[in-house]
């Protein structure tokens, strides 16, 4: 890996052990159409797993479960993951310009 982009990435990490800011980057990543396992993976590594799974009052093993892409967690798994970030999953009704083209 490039020195940059290792440089890029450790900056990353750092920044997102701050709440606030793993915040904000959630939403953004849900506004990019990121999936939120992976965006959620991104932020709970940067917490640090066990650290957060205290926090979250679950096992390490189950969190990493939620998180990779293979496997389909519930809604209230998500909501508990998504929870010390002050976010939840909902539904928002779509603008007719906004349907997908099938």
């Amino acid at each position: 890996m490039a020195r940059r982009s290792r440089d890029w990435n450790e900056g990353l990490a750092q920044d997102l052990r701050d709440e606030e800011f793993a915040r904000a980057f959630l939403l953004a990543a849900m506004d990019e159409g990121v999936p939120v396992q992976h965006a959620l993976g991104k932020a709970i590594r940067a917490m640090g797993v066990k650290e957060f799974a205290e926090k979250v009052q679950m096992a390490s093993p189950n969190v990493l479960r939620a998180i990779h892409p293979r496997h389909n967690p519930t809604q209230d798994t998500l909501n508990r993951l998504l929870r010390p970030f002050r976010l939840r999953l909902s539904l928002a009704r779509l603008d007719p310009q906004d349907r997908p083209v099938a």
